[in-house]
């Protein structure tokens, strides 16, 4: 995929304009709000999951439903310091295994650095295991799952609900989904969801197993969620929801 160059940018946003100027007129004291510009950044090196695309999908149809436009590229040419500029959040979706060549990762750190946002699902933490800041970043590293089945439902339990990601769900959240065992946790991190581990077979991380968190980290904000394995998940409407918030916080709307 090539660079995304501020031309196709401005475009992409008076699109979206004109057509809110038809859906209604605004009066004198009102403006338009540009939309917000979300990377989804879907590069493996590793093992591929076949949820990505309807991940996209379904960030692209949240975006249309709340003002936000995303943009996906494979292409770690696109972390330049010139082209991160232009986007509030990006977002790794199951990305796996060495993504970004040195200069591209002190591109990424720079735009966290100066205030930018980063979102990982799933194989996000399967990612820049020789990158220590990536580890931080995201608060945790991929150890190990549940194998035959590697999907399985379990019960995750809702600790805080004063966030935007988690506010919708009651204090019990039961679904299916390929539960990542974690290392090197990031004990500064603020965790949202806890997985039970004596609700399903196959976890290795104890009573303390987090499974969604975020945090404020180098200058940016972080947030991390571990569902998203299958294509299902991008069809629960709490997953969306819970994907919206975390969106949202990142785009500090919240």
């Amino acid at each position: 995929m090539k660079m995304i160059v501020p031309s196709i940018i401005w475009i992409v946003c008076a699109i979206f304009q004109l057509s809110a100027q038809e859906n209604s007129l605004p009066n004198q004291n009102d403006s338009i709000k540009m939309p917000e510009l979300v990377l989804v950044f879907t590069k493996t090196t590793g093992y591929r999951h076949t949820s990505i695309e309807k991940g996209v999908r379904t960030l692209r149809e949240l975006g249309r439903a709340n003002r936000f436009v995303v943009l996906q590229t494979d292409a770690g040419e696109d972390f330049t310091n010139e082209n991160l500029k232009n986007y509030k959040l990006v977002v790794f979706l199951s990305t796996t295994l060495d993504v970004l060549d040195d200069a591209q990762q002190r591109a990424f750190e720079n735009y966290i650095k100066n205030g930018g946002a980063f979102l990982g699902i799933h194989a996000a933490a399967d990612t820049e295991y020789d990158w220590p800041w990536y580890g931080k970043l995201v608060g945790g590293y991929f150890e190990s799952h549940p194998n035959n089945p590697n999907v399985l439902e379990a019960k995750i339990d809702v600790l805080r609900k004063d966030h935007a990601s988690t506010a919708h769900l009651n204090d019990e959240w039961s679904r299916s989904d390929e539960w990542y065992n974690y290392k090197d946790l990031n004990p500064n991190v603020t965790v949202l969801l806890n997985l039970d581990e004596n609700s399903y077979s196959g976890g290795t991380n104890g009573t303390s197993h987090p499974i969604a968190w975020y945090h404020k980290f180098d200058g940016g904000r972080t947030y991390y969620t571990g569902g998203g394995h299958t294509e299902a998940s991008f069809d629960e409407p709490a997953f969306r929801q819970h994907l919206l918030g975390a969106i949202e916080w990142c785009l500090k709307r919240n």
